[in-house]
């Protein structure tokens, strides 16, 4: 069996996903085999195995850092809120019906032995596997019948590494607090101390370090610094919606819907030298871009009502009308349709108008697919014409199905010989996440400043999958200069 170790934080985003991704990364060049682990994910960014399974996406991203394919043995339970106080509920990458939080801390029972046999299995299969809790060990509020944080650590025999975010400030006082919420069992079950974030000279918190480990009894392992990595968010718990980007030759404005989902899809876009992407959440703030993209989103028909009431719709309706091109991704091509049909109360129920920017209408149906694909763009002309014929890789999770209209043309024709997405004038939809990820993104880029007139030679780059790759790495060596590692491998009771 493998050698467990849990990454626990102090509170949401305090960089356990990225430390996790961190010491995969590390075990595998240290020559293991290393796989993730996190029990119960809540998170709208999401992911379709080969199998046909939903994912998070933190575990995907831990599992490209270990360099091994993504399962959902990694991450058997997975929450997707629909809105304040429901979610879907996905359990082994199925969908297991959606739930109020009463609703699912009644069934949550059932999910214990799923639980253990993903983790036994995965563990049965690896040498190391590294855990991810969820939010905070000391919701004390939560802790009964707990398999997420120390209740997950006793599923797995795991030693546990608490991680305090010095960032947002506070960092010994959480420490502290969450060492003393914790049972003397549950304490005795952490073995070391991570700070993370940390902005300037660590040799300044040696004094606090060491009153901090007489405190609380456990070692502080390391301090790592604020790291700039590129590598994919877990949910919307990130920097990229508040970042400004000036300066560059192409404006991308995404709309930052309430339930925006898989937002990931365009990390690859802003990576490129050319783009400036931001996220948009009011209509005063969109102003004239280049291009407007509408993302997924986990309730299509409640993200388009606020679209409307927000002054958005017809924001992004006068902008498509002045010839800027509008894309749009899963719930957001359901959007750009002319009508969106509920007949089954799959979301809000009832008949809806869309932005009418595609002649296309969507009816929602009660089953998801979930599916990854390969196909080719079809034979375009007018503004999308120099995509014709690129190659596509992606993943479908989407519930409805869209049927076309009134001069709309298919976006891509898929290995089975399906269409997908519609194209119309300067507008475009498409159900496939990950679509910009290779040639798409970079031809898009081309396509946009060549309508500006501006010089489409720009170097791309590595590929998305060599310039994750390197993140990795990056992240890899920064752990190891700021870690302990000797002590780690000890407390995993590996000899080194």
């Amino acid at each position: 069996m493998a050698k467990p170790i849990m990454v626990q934080g102090t509170a949401s985003s305090a960089g356990k996903s990225l430390l996790c991704a961190g010491l995969c990364r590390v075990f595998a060049q240290d020559g293991y085999k290393v796989a993730p682990f996190k029990s119960q994910n809540m998170a709208l960014n999401s992911f379709i195995t080969h199998e046909g399974l939903e994912m998070g996406r933190a575990q995907v991203m831990q599992a490209e850092a270990a360099s091994i394919e993504p399962s959902v043995l990694m991450n058997p339970v997975l929450l997707k809120p629909t809105n304040d106080m429901g979610s879907q509920v996905i359990v082994s990458g199925e969908v297991a019906g959606t739930m109020t939080a009463g609703n699912y801390y009644e069934f949550k029972s059932r999910l214990r032995p799923v639980i253990t046999k993903s983790y036994n299995t995965l563990a049965a299969q690896n040498d190391v596997v590294v855990l991810e809790g969820a939010g905070s060990p000391a919701e004390i509020n939560l802790n009964q019948d707990d398999f997420v944080n120390m209740g997950m650590a006793k599923i797995a025999d795991a030693p546990v590494l608490l991680v305090g975010d010095i960032d947002r400030g506070g960092v010994f006082a959480s420490i502290y607090g969450t060492v003393k919420l914790l049972s003397p069992e549950e304490q005795q079950r952490i073995r070391g101390i991570v700070i993370n974030k940390f902005r300037g000279d660590a040799a300044l918190l040696k004094p606090g370090l060491k009153q901090l480990e007489d405190l609380v009894g456990i070692p502080v392992l390391g301090v790592v610094p604020y790291l700039n990595l590129d590598l994919d968010d877990e949910d919307s718990v990130t920097e990229r919606f508040s970042q400004k980007v000036s300066g560059k030759p192409l404006d991308i404005a995404v709309i930052r819907l309430p339930r925006i989902s898989n937002f990931t899809d365009f990390n690859a876009l802003s990576r490129l030298e050319p783009v400036g992407l931001r996220y948009v959440t009011r209509a005063e703030e969109l102003g004239g871009p280049d291009l407007v993209i509408l993302p997924g989103t986990k309730n299509t028909m409640g993200d388009l009502k606020w679209l409307q009431d927000t002054g958005l719709a017809d924001a992004i309706k006068s902008l498509a009308g002045g010839g800027t091109p509008v894309i749009g991704i899963c719930g957001g091509y359901q959007m750009l349709g002319r009508t969106l049909s509920d007949p089954d109360g799959v979301e809000e129920g009832g008949d809806m108008a869309g932005l009418g920017l595609l002649p296309a209408d969507t009816i929602f149906e009660p089953k998801k697919v979930r599916t990854r694909v390969t196909g080719a763009v079809c034979p375009l002309g007018g503004y999308y014409g120099g995509l014709a014929g690129i190659g596509v890789t992606g993943y479908e999770i989407h519930m409805g199905r869209t049927a076309l209209s009134g001069g709309a043309v298919p976006f891509c024709v898929l290995s089975d010989g399906q269409p997908d997405g519609a194209v119309y004038q300067n507008v475009f939809g498409s159900y496939l996440h990950g679509l910009f990820d290779g040639a798409p993104g970079a031809t898009l880029v081309r396509l946009l400043l060549e309508s500006k007139g501006l010089s489409v030679d720009f170097d791309a780059g590595v590929s998305f999958d060599d310039y994750k790759n390197a993140q990795y790495d990056l992240l890899a060596s920064a752990l190891r200069e700021s870690l302990d590692f000797k002590k780690i491998y000890e407390i995993m009771g590996i000899s080194k």
